[in-house]
């Protein structure tokens, strides 16, 4: 359905979502760029903002230059494989978002409360296979969805609430086995929301206790400025995501949807570049460095 039947909106929500996307993939692209080119830069930490910006792109294409086109052809209709495959391809880079901000509050943890035993523990191999966890996470969980959206063959209205097709609102087509449904929305809440905050929070409990033990001011200030981007982040994807996964869950929450969809899907992928690389000394002096290496 849109943002708005107006035809005379149409040309500016084009030209606002085209600068969002590509303001997205050009930072976060000079993120992975910056990292790769500094070798001081590779790090354990580095090494998941890297994945988390190849997410973050794989995340905001999967929507918006579908709307792009569908607003330039003046259709907003999608195939039953389309919209599969997209609901899919979201739930995929979305997990991997959600998956990466838990290993990275991990990784933080490791690094802020046992300094001495980082580099031994967080090795390259534990790196690898947090990664290849969280991708397997996020592939479970498309299953899932696709489990019970395959099973849709009946529908009580063909049209979704929003600019591209929301796997909360997908399922919700279903006029019938709407228990099992809820059991499944209700599980992936549970497993892929309250676990991985539970997991978060835990962290950064941790994390401000030991910064608050430390004996030097410019050590605490050091450490809260690496966890601050970070927690920004999560709090900027986690609040917008949740909400709108479990407000699907509440009658007549349609209104709202699409908005809080623009914020979780375009806003978050576009302003982790710049929470990352404006509060972070390393990245600035990494594409600085590279700046005057392509000079």
């Amino acid at each position: 359905m849109g943002f708005s039947d107006d035809p005379e909106l149409q040309p500016i929500l084009l030209g606002l979502l085209l600068s969002m996307y590509l303001v997205s993939v050009l930072g976060n692209l000079l993120i992975i760029l910056a990292v790769s080119f500094d070798s001081h830069l590779h790090t354990p930490m580095y090494f998941f903002l890297c994945s988390l910006s190849w997410a973050d792109m794989g995340f905001i294409s999967t929507t918006v230059p579908n709307f792009i086109v569908s607003i330039q052809i003046h259709s907003r209709v999608i195939s039953y494989v389309g919209c599969l495959t997209q609901m899919s391809l979201f739930i995929t880079f979305g997990c991997m978002d959600a998956m990466l901000l838990t290993v990275m509050a991990y990784d933080r943890f490791m690094a802020i409360c046992h300094p001495l035993n980082y580099h031994v523990i967080m090795n390259p191999r534990v790196c690898g296979t947090l990664l290849l966890m969280s991708f397997f996470f996020s592939f479970v969980d498309t299953q899932l969805h696709l489990l019970v959206a395959l099973q849709l063959t009946n529908f009580k209205d063909p049209e979704i609430s929003n600019f591209f097709c929301d796997p909360s609102l997908v399922l919700n087509l279903s006029c019938y086995d709407t228990f099992t449904k809820r059991i499944v929305q209700y599980l992936v809440s549970i497993m892929y929301g309250m676990f991985p905050i539970s997991g978060i929070l835990y962290s950064y409990y941790k994390i401000v206790s030991s910064i608050l033990t430390m004996p030097s001011s410019s050590g605490r200030s050091k450490a809260f400025s690496t966890c601050g981007s970070h927690l920004s982040v999560v709090f900027l994807f986690w609040g917008t995501g949740i909400g709108i996964y479990i407000g699907s869950l509440l009658p007549e929450s349609s209104t709202n949807s699409t908005v809080s969809s623009l914020m979780y899907c375009v806003v978050t992928p576009m302003l982790n570049p710049f929470i990352y690389s404006l509060r972070n000394r390393d990245i600035k002096s990494a594409l600085r460095m590279f700046y005057n290496r392509i000079i």
